[in-house]
């Protein structure tokens, strides 16, 4: 590991109270000019201010104490690997307020970050661009010189100059409009005042954008901004919006403290969206919906963003954390109510299921390795927040608040809430702030116990044992910590407060128990439960642990399964559970391809997709073997069921869920070769192509990842057609993310180069490459060169974003052999991606563990596979 560099926060001699800026973007040249005229305290009299500033050039610099003469600063001093400068001044400044003015100019750059510039095409073909903003977490510093730290909040007055056929965008509402005096194409848009806000969160766009409105039932203005031409797809985001204000107002009992919030789509755009306050950026594909061309699964993603976004109008931007260090509790909280907001919105989502798959199990597995981290990181330098916007900080976060939630009740969570964002508006706060809030309004030890799941990484594993004394159960439980190497052999005992629920068969949906374990092992007893009476832990697995029951208790709990009197959300924990057990080798995993097998009559679209996942891993280990195809046809026999009561086309009544149920059983069954479902898609493919009946949005996906799989060169470029021709980026990266099933080495290479091509958009490449490397085991191979061969090019696309780690993760998290880790961190040692280690050393784990899990099981799981097959023998 190098060295972490020294890191110091900003003097606090001097801070800005209020910030006017001036911005004229040049939309030709990629440059602007700025003015930043600031209000600043000086707190302790000295002769230099040191501000964040990186890629900017300075002209002038001048500080005119509050009725005194202007004095200029003599030396500009920029420390570029700090993304600091220091103005030198001949005079020591007193202590005072003043006014401090700079002239700048800076660069508008096309990496996505800062104030940058986004290619676009208008309805007439012309390829033009707009400049943009992405400020979080340290990027406010590339548009303009300030105090680039969450807790060193002013107000905001922006200015911008643009020409006059643009659409001019800020945090606030347009207060003033008037003709440039030195260029009469240009015209200076006056933007109103701010409130305290921390400089991450501000955003500026200048575009080409049409809209629609509406007023939220409290008088708030919506509008949601699109690329010209295309305002109808703007609707369904504005519906939720203009549902979700209310909610949250309601819900936290605090109004949304602006007069205005635009939504705003932007072609180029590296994550899935921006909470600037009163401004919130997209990506195209998390904000606009197509009734036509749109899936399901769109429309559910584009209400999750944004009631993502929108909440941390109140929680983050309101309040907002004092250093990185809290970045979690700012995303794990948006990321658990958003679900809340949604299940608002659109009850027949059944999305808390979908959030157990989703966000919790994705977690869990994070969480159990080695490499994971705690939740609170301390973050120092900037450099070192970009690793942290991970699967630990939103899904973690978001799955411990949703424990916490139900471990307080959702009307004392409330009041908590509203005490907290009372006491700190305009303000910053800490955790600690949050569990006090909670505390107080819950009389409960919300710290004592959330430390435990927030201070120290991993989370436990129960074992836990039943005996039946006459009509009582007596059950005994073990924590231990959850590790995906196996049973835990550490030195230390990290130990959970683990709020524990208890149900059994006479009532599946309601906690006949529950408590709080705050020790290793703990004795219960069960009143009243009789010999045949099964017995659940953690009730719609809230918890955030796994559960490891006794032989006999598991036994006893699959008939529940098959007969469906266990709800959905504990079917899918179960199933869960037991995938990870086998994983880690604490079981073997022919217990849970039989267990699988219990599934046949499974109705739940969220439980069929977790076990898709978990056969998809499974397939992917065992395509290092050679009865690959045996785990092809248990996927078979297991979906055929299901895929023959669904059949291709909807039956009337259907809703949301068989929509997306329909898409992910065909698509399985098309990837594994079932026949008949081959057939149908090719033909349907076919029909697509020629114009005689368009396919489906929802069965697009299944049917082109179906053709491509088992296709050829001509259905590649019949794909990379319809690429082309596609107006929505939603269906552009529908092709784009299936691609990579293409089986022929020679198109492999060809769908690779596609990727680094003009034709996709940088946010997307990552997801090409990711196709490939998740589509075959060749695939993988290719792809993981491909990187390496590239490396250069896409290390300076995406250096320091999260996308390189996302990038590394889909191209070896697949690998299973020894060597292939030795690989990986070699080129890595001598490529270093700072932003992206902790994922390189999580990458490397996985990949010793996938080699241990063949070693260990691929014999037991090969004659399963193969016996099940065989004919039974003549008696």
């Amino acid at each position: 590991m190098p060295e972490k560099r020294p890191f110091e926060r900003l003097p606090a001699d001097v801070s800005p109270l209020n910030y006017g800026l001036c911005l004229k973007p040049d939309l030709i040249d990629f440059t602007f000019e700025g003015k930043l005229e600031a209000a600043v305290q000086v707190k302790n009299a000295t002769n230099q201010i040191v501000m964040n500033c990186a890629d900017i050039d300075i002209i002038t610099a001048s500080y005119a104490p509050e009725g005194d003469e202007e004095v200029h600063a003599t030396g500009f001093n920029y420390q570029n690997e700090d993304e600091k400068v220091t103005l030198s001044f001949p005079s020591t400044l007193q202590k005072g307020t003043g006014t401090l003015k700079i002239d700048f100019v800076g660069e508008l750059n096309d990496k996505m970050k800062g104030f940058y510039r986004s290619k676009y095409t208008t309805p007439t073909g012309d390829t033009r661009y707009a400049a943009v903003t992405q400020f979080e977490a340290t990027d406010a510093r590339r548009a303009f010189p300030c105090w680039d730290e969450p807790a060193i909040k002013a107000t905001f007055d922006i200015s911008l100059v643009v020409p006059k056929d643009r659409v001019a965008l800020s945090n606030m509402n347009v207060v003033d409009r008037k003709p440039y005096p030195d260029d009469e194409s240009l015209v200076e848009v006056k933007f109103a005042r701010t409130p305290v806000m921390s400089t991450y969160l501000v955003a500026f766009v200048v575009g080409e954008y049409d809209f629609v409105e509406a007023r939220s039932q409290d008088g708030v203005l919506v509008r949601v901004y699109t690329p010209v031409g295309k305002a109808e797809q703007g609707k369904f985001a504005l519906e939720v919006a203009a549902k979700t204000l209310p909610f949250y107002k309601d819900y936290f009992n605090v109004p949304y403290p602006l007069p205005k919030i635009d939504l705003i789509a932007i072609a180029d755009f590296a994550a899935g969206a921006m909470e600037n306050w009163g401004l919130v950026t997209y990506r195209e594909t998390a904000l606009l919906i197509d009734p036509k061309n749109s899936c399901s699964s769109s429309r559910q993603w584009v209400a999750l963003v944004v009631g993502h976004e929108l909440a941390h109008q109140w929680f983050g931007n309101l309040v907002t954390m004092e250093w990185w260090t809290h970045l979690w509790l700012n995303e794990g909280f948006a990321s658990w109510i958003e679900y809340l907001c949604v299940d608002h919105c659109f009850p027949e989502y059944d999305i808390w299921t979908q959030f157990v798959s989703a966000d919790y199990t994705r977690a869990q597995e994070l969480d159990a390795l080695d490499n994971s981290h705690p939740i609170e990181v301390s973050v120092g330098h900037p450099s070192e927040v970009d690793e942290i916007f991970d699967a630990i900080s939103y899904s973690k976060g978001a799955s411990v608040i949703r424990m916490l939630h139900d471990y307080i009740g959702d009307e004392d969570f409330r009041k908590g809430m509203n005490l907290y964002l009372t006491k700190f508006q305009q303000r910053n706060a800490a955790t600690e702030d949050l569990w006090e809030s909670l505390e107080k309004a819950s009389g409960k030890p919300i710290a004592a116990v959330m430390n435990t799941w927030t201070k120290q990484m991993g989370f436990p594993l129960i074992y836990v044992e039943a005996e039946q004394q006459e009509d009582d159960k007596v059950l005994k439980l073990v924590q231990k910590k959850f590790c995906a190497s196996g049973p835990y052999t550490g030195e230390d005992f990290p130990m959970w407060m683990v709020p524990i629920s208890i149900c059994t068969s006479e009532d599946p949906s309601c906690a006949k128990m529950q408590i709080l374990m705050d020790k290793a092992e703990l004795t219960v007893v069960l009143k009243d439960t009789k010999p045949e009476q099964w017995v659940k832990l953690n009730l719609g697995t809230v918890g955030f642990y796994r559960t490891q029951y006794s032989p006999a208790m598991l036994e006893s709990l699959i008939p529940a399964i098959k007969d469906l009197s266990l709800p959905p959300v504990d079917r899918l924990g179960l199933q869960n559970d037991l995938f990870s057990l086998a994983r880690a080798g604490i079981i073997s995993t022919v217990e849970v391809l039989k267990v699988m097998e219990a599934f046949v009559n499974e109705p739940n679209y969220t439980v069929w997709s977790d076990l898709s996942c978990n056969l998809g891993i499974l397939s992917t280990l065992l395509s290092h073997t050679d009865f690959y195809e045996d785990i092809q046809v248990f996927v078979r026999d297991v979906f055929s069921p299901i895929g023959e009561r669904l059949g291709w086309d909807p039956k009337p009544g259907e809703g949301h869920l068989d929509a997306l149920l329909r898409g992910l059983v065909l698509g399985k069954l098309g990837k594994a070769g079932h026949k008949a479902t081959l057939e149908e898609a090719r033909r349907r493919f076919k029909d697509h192509v020629e114009g005689k009946h368009i396919l489906s949005a929802d069965l697009r996906s299944p049917v082109y990842v179906t053709v491509l799989k088992h296709g050829d060169s001509s259905t590649l470029d019949t794909m990379l057609k319809l690429h082309k021709q596609a107006d929505m980026q939603e269906e552009k990266n529908r092709i784009e993310r299936v691609l990579g099933a293409i089986s022929q080495p020679e198109l492999i290479q060809k769908v690779l180069t596609f990727a680094l091509s003009e034709e996709v958009r940088p946010q997307d490449t990552v997801s090409v490459i990711g196709g490939v490397a998740g589509g075959s085991k060749q695939g993988r191979k290719a792809a993981w060169k491909f990187v390496r061969d590239n490396w250069e090019e896409l290390y300076n696309r995406y250096q320091g974003g999260f996308l390189i780690s996302r990038l590394i993760k889909l191209t070896v998290d697949g690998f299973a052999n020894d060597k292939m880790a030795a690989e990986v961190k070699a080129f890595f040692e001598s490529h270093p991606a700072p932003s992206a280690e902790r994922t390189v050393q999580q990458c490397c784990e996985n990949i010793l563990l996938n080699a241990a899990w063949l070693r260990r099981d691929a014999d037991s799981i090969q004659h399963f596979l193969q016996q099940r097959r065989a004919p039974p023998a003549p008696v």
